[in-house]
């Protein structure tokens, strides 16, 4: 994990993430010192903007709050980043990413353009414009089933159809349960990223109402490609120990993929995110400071005033 710190992978062109793991971190006179298997490293915190703290990992106080002065995210993961736990401060000391989020999922023509962005980036190819948002999640769901379909003759694992049982779990079949698993880790696998980048986890464009829409929205981008097969191969290997199996294999697909590196720049596709949006900001001169302030639009204030000043006197 701290072989060559000189060359950093990217979650996107602006963002550097490092991922530990059973290992000690902590703050001296010289830096922050990662302690493990008896080496001794320091993390390049001024130029790290989110640290991945995975199983087995210790810190101090002292350690959070150094990453926390330097602007870097620090998020409590499951194994190899496959599972969201916590997360403290985003990258970014400013609400950008989440404030054109916000733009977008409060204007229905916005939001209805995302939605159509997203369904054209899981079927990669142009849609016809003048299928609605329920048609588009008919061809949605014949593609899934499809996939189903394939994976099952592909592996030879017996298919009737995806159904979870809740509070029931070993009522499930295998493939089920496999599947279950194996979407859990993607899920939070994508919610690391979301926070990573400063979006919102509850903002959701197709998936609404629940605090991890936006994470089931982003999810959905890659379960035909990566957990419908990578489940199914598993069950078709043996349906004995299926969750952990699946979880192992999971992990080295998201790795072989590279899917940490692939999602940020995928939001910024669907989201249609500007190009200044995407660059390195600097950060405020006094981090504390309560600024900018909003100015409402001359003419919208000014209707609001009229309209006040006559319900008044009504």
């Amino acid at each position: 994990m701290l072989r060559d710190l000189q060359q950093l992978p990217k979650l996107s062109d602006s963002i550097s993430y490092l991922y530990i793991e059973h290992a000690a971190l902590t703050q001296d006179k010289y830096g922050l010192l990662v302690l493990q298997e008896g080496s001794k490293v320091y993390l390049p915190v001024a130029a790290l903007t989110v640290l991945l703290l995975g199983p087995g990992t210790r810190t101090t106080h002292a350690a959070i709050k150094t990453l926390a002065d330097n602007g870097c995210t620090v998020v409590w993961v499951g194994e190899d980043g496959t599972r969201y736990y916590a997360h403290g401060r985003g990258e970014t000391r400013r609400a950008r990413h989440l404030l054109h989020q916000a733009r977008l999922v409060s204007d229905p023509r916005l939001r209805l353009e995302v939605c159509r962005r997203m369904y054209r980036h899981r079927f990669q190819e142009p849609l016809e414009p003048h299928l609605t948002l329920q048609q588009l999640r008919g061809m949605e769901g014949a593609r899934v089933r499809t996939a189903y379909a394939q994976a099952s003759v592909r592996h030879n694992v017996p298919w009737e159809g995806r159904r979870y049982r809740l509070g029931q779990w070993e009522r499930n079949d295998p493939i089920n349960r496999a599947l279950s698993a194996a979407n859990a880790l993607l899920n939070g696998l994508c919610h690391a990223a979301i926070v990573a980048g400063g979006y919102s986890p509850a903002l959701g464009f197709i998936h609404t109402g629940n605090y991890r829409s936006f994470v089931y929205d982003i999810a959905d981008l890659y379960k035909v490609e990566i957990t419908i097969p990578t489940a199914f191969r598993v069950v078709g290997e043996s349906t004995e120990r299926v969750e952990p199996r699946v979880r192992q294999a999971c992990r080295a697909v998201f790795k072989e993929q590279k899917l940490l590196q692939r999602i940020l720049p995928d939001i910024a596709e669907v989201l249609d995110v500007p190009e200044p949006l995407l660059r390195p900001e600097k950060q405020d001169a006094e981090p504390g400071e309560p600024k900018p302030l909003w100015d409402p639009p001359p003419e919208v204030e000014a209707a609001l005033l009229e309209q006040i000043g006559e319900s008044s006197w009504s």
